[in-house]
This record gives C-alpha cells, sequence and structure tokens, in this order.
C-alpha cells in the first residue's frame, strides 16, 4: 500500500490517497443527484440500488481515508507545511467532522427506513413525504461535507 503515500495527482502536496478521496468527495453530491433523479422518474428500485451502491462506497472510501490518515500521522503531520492558522485548520476540520458524521448517520437512517419499509411493502403516502423529506436532509448534508472536505483539503494542502 505504499502507493496511497506516493504524491498525489492533483498538482499540490497530497498524498495520492488524500487526492484520491478528495476526486470522490468532491462528485459524491452529482451521484447522489443522480440517484435522486431516478427517483423522480419513479425508477425505485434502481434509485434504491444506486443509493445502496453509492452509500457503501462511501463508507468504503471514508475507511481508506481514515486509514491512510492514521498511518501518515494524523492531522498534525499534514499540518506540518500549511501556511494556515493550526487553531483555524483544526476549527474547519472539526467541523467537517460534525456535518460528516451527522449526515452519515441520517444517510444510514433514512436507507435502513425505507430498505424494511419496502421490504414490508407499508410505503404509504405519508412514510413517502418522510422518506422524502429525510433524503433532502441527508442529501444537504452530503454536499456540506464535500463542500467542508474541500475547504479542509485546501487549507492542509493549497495553501
Amino acid at each position: 500500500m505504499d502507493y496511497m503515500f506516493q504524491s498525489g495527482f492533483l498538482g499540490t502536496r497530497a498524498p495520492f490517497f488524500m487526492d484520491f478521496v478528495t476526486i470522490i468527495v468532491a462528485i459524491l453530491p452529482l451521484l447522489v443527484l443522480g440517484a435522486i433523479a431516478l427517483a423522480k422518474i419513479k425508477s425505485y428500485k434502481l434509485h434504491a440500488f444506486t443509493q445502496t451502491l453509492i452509500y457503501i462506497v462511501s463508507v468504503i472510501v471514508v475507511g481508506y481515508f481514515e486509514y491512510g490518515v492514521r498511518l501518515e500521522g494524523g492531522f498534525d503531520v499534514f499540518m506540518q507545511e500549511s501556511n494556515i492558522s493550526h487553531t483555524y485548520a483544526l476549527w474547519v476540520l472539526i467541523i467537517h467532522i460534525i456535518i460528516a458524521t451527522v449526515t452519515l448517520i441520517l444517510w444510514t437512517k433514512t436507507l435502513w427506513i425505507a430498505y424494511r419499509t419496502q421490504k414490508s411493502y407499508k410505503f404509504s403516502k405519508e412514510l413517502s413525504l418522510k422518506h422524502k423529506k429525510e433524503g433532502r436532509s441527508t442529501f444537504i448534508g452530503i454536499f456540506f461535507t464535500g463542500a467542508t472536505g474541500l475547504w479542509v483539503y485546501a487549507l492542509l494542502f493549497i495553501y
């Protein structure tokens, strides 16, 4: 797994694994929008499949990211070459982690309830509206997770 720590491909100080994860984080909202579009055209099975697939891939990418960060030495190691205030970058990171954690919990809950409801054939209009509302909240969380993730990346590896 030495390739993880070689120079990245985005032309910054970041290692390969960080560039890879950053690209995934940047396109994640677009992928989720595509899956939502499937529901809007009433392709519910494909919507469910793609949402689940995107979720699973996202969890794997987060695991890959966490593995790389731990092996590399963590936040303080990445901050060494940054010209940004350590305190400022740490607060941005904390905000990112809070948004990402809340979003992951909401996304998990939304998928789990949808799966259980669909399996029992109890998807009423009321539950459908609730699912849409939770889906919107999840999407907003994914969007802000991506935005704050890009912000952290910029602070650590560009400035």
